[in-house]
């Protein structure tokens, strides 16, 4: 669009949410390489977005410098000299809100990610639920710069090449001569997380076949504890939790031939470096436009709705609803498997 020569992009957290505007990103550079972009978010989130063509990073310090309304006033003045033309705010959030106005303050265009809150709603409501597909987020976000001018088609995406290992990682994984197999067991929230007994069934049956390497994502002393639990010595799992920097991680990653994963972030990482990407459904639905970029139906394996029809609870999984406890049992780790397997064989 005439004019528009620099955008901010601004999306602060989750890490799932953050994952999900790169391959928006990465279309919108390589279809429009005159744009320049710049993207605000926590200084943490800076290695997904490394590699992108014109786009720089800007760290937004919620926590120190940029906090509260002061603060919120000096990053957008810090962000005034790098001469925007306009505002994608992909987060829409008070304090998204308050950077995008005091831009459209001063002339700029800006446009906003529509968050559906009312179809979220209809969704996951137990009375006169209305169960049927939202629009993905991705496709939003797209929709967010076709209104600043810049139409971005995601249906034929471009993915990075895979990192090369470096060799801190490789201390952690060794040399790749087996198929490798991510498995991300966590989720923020209990309604999101696959039982404890079935997912050790499905780390299990995977090990078995020793043409698999198992890596096992999480963080935090709680999480490691698990994990090891996972592992119990299984030869051909290895807990990479506590051992590997966001950006060894992404490495790691970008290498698997597959990633199991929840209704979580590490999906959404898998999904925007190319990886096949496995993802179980508790309390959530991909119904509600968070499916991992790119990833057919048969990667999508959802709770039984017949059996308990109010799902999706929630969008974030964080409502709990008597007798729902359960769900997540009727994925049963065979299908799981049986998944995983037709991906390595593909």
């Amino acid at each position: 669009m005439a004019g528009i020569k620099h955008i901010l992009v601004i999306r602060l957290s989750a890490m799932g949410d953050v994952a999900m505007t790169v391959p928006v990103l990465r279309a919108l550079a390589l279809q429009h390489p005159e744009v320049k972009l710049t993207v605000l978010s926590r200084g943490f989130f800076k290695p997904f977005f490394e590699g992108i063509p014109n786009v720089s990073f800007y760290e937004a310090d919620v926590k120190g410098r940029h906090k509260g309304f002061g603060g919120l006033f000096k990053l957008y003045r810090e962000l005034k000299k790098r001469d925007i033309d306009a505002v994608a705010d992909l987060h829409n959030v008070l304090r998204s809100k308050i950077v995008t106005s005091l831009f459209a303050l001063s002339g700029k265009k800006t446009a906003t990610t529509d968050k559906a809150r009312k179809e979220k709603k209809a969704l996951t409501r137990a009375e006169n639920k209305i169960f049927k597909p939202l629009t993905p987020i991705v496709q939003r976000h797209a929709e967010t710069f076709r209104q600043l001018g810049f139409a971005i088609d995601v249906s034929v995406p471009v993915f990075p090449e895979k990192h090369i290992l470096t060799q801190d990682v490789l201390a952690v994984t060794g040399a790749k001569t087996e198929k490798w197999i991510g498995i991300a067991p966590f989720a923020q929230h209990d309604g999101k997380v696959y039982p404890e007994d079935l997912m050790q069934q499905v780390i299990s049956l995977l090990a078995q076949n020793e043409a698999n390497k198992i890596f096992l994502f999480g963080g935090g002393a709680k999480e490691i504890e698990v994990l090891n639990r996972f592992a119990n010595t299984i030869s051909n799992v290895v807990v990479v939790a506590g051992k590997l920097k966001l950006l060894q991680e992404l490495q790691l990653i970008s290498n698997l031939d597959v990633m199991l994963s929840m209704d979580s972030g590490n999906a959404h990482m898998a999904a925007m470096l190319g990886v096949d990407t496995v993802t179980l459904w508790g309390a959530t639905h991909p119904y509600a436009g968070f499916a991992p970029f790119n990833q057919p139906e048969e990667n999508l394996l959802v709770s039984d709705r017949e059996k308990y029809p109010l799902l999706p609870t929630s969008i974030y999984g964080n409502k709990k609803v008597e007798g729902y406890e359960d769900v997540m049992r009727t994925i049963v780790p065979e299908s799981v498997v049986k998944r995983i397997n037709q991906i390595l064989n593909k």
